[in-house]
């Protein structure tokens, strides 16, 4: 089993802190993204998509993106638990993490690859030839004012992200702050609930996955 892996991108290390959170430890092989090696001929023979994280598994099959990746994980090594343990646990927990991606993750990103003069040619994950588009950073940056303003409206009523046990959807948010920073934008002080979340799950040994 082989991890293609980049230290610095959101989504392989949303899958590391995940991974770090069960205790799996995993041969992992740095693909540059900025250098345009996840685009070279020779990773588009493992994952045509050029995307990671990547994983193969032992028997040559591949898989991509980070929460199918782990979802596999989750079934494989159950505990600790991190994608819910019944219906509706399993139901909430997916439904806050597509909320974390979706209205943060995304609206990171695009203010990031279309500010950012290494994608201006590449401004989509995994493409080349795609302009940047400098009308979709304001975009982009309003969007993730919006999601911190909704993160923290989320964290006022419980301990974590999707209730009161850690989950998959604290990841991607905490990434996601993180990630955000690359754009200039932070937490604030009218962000109190989610700056008490920031500060614990920062505390978590994952957190320097």
């Amino acid at each position: 089993m082989k991890l293609y892996d980049m230290k610095q991108a959101p989504n392989p290390r949303r899958l590391r802190m995940f991974l770090a959170e069960k205790g799996i430890e995993i041969e992992t092989v740095q693909v540059d993204i900025p250098s345009g090696e996840n685009l070279s001929d020779e990773f588009k023979a493992i994952n045509p998509r050029g995307l990671l994280p990547t994983l193969v598994l032992d028997d040559g099959t591949v898989i991509d993106e980070s929460v199918a990746i782990s979802r596999y994980f989750e079934q494989t090594h159950p505990e600790p638990n991190l994608m819910g343990t019944d219906a509706k646990s399993m139901a909430l927990i997916e439904s806050a993490e597509r909320h974390m991606e979706f209205d943060g993750l995304l609206s990171v990103a695009e203010a990031f690859r279309n500010s950012n003069p290494v994608f201006a040619n590449r401004a989509t994950q995994g493409t080349d030839g795609v302009q940047a588009i400098e009308a979709l950073v304001e975009r982009g940056r309003n969007g993730t004012a919006r999601f911190f303003a909704s993160l923290d409206a989320t964290l006022a009523g419980s301990r974590y992200v999707a209730g009161d046990t850690f989950s998959i959807a604290d990841i991607t948010a905490f990434c996601v702050v993180d990630f955000a920073k690359w754009t200039g934008m932070r937490l604030g002080d009218e962000h109190p609930n989610a700056q008490r979340w920031y500060a614990e799950v920062s505390a978590r040994p994952s957190a320097q996955a």
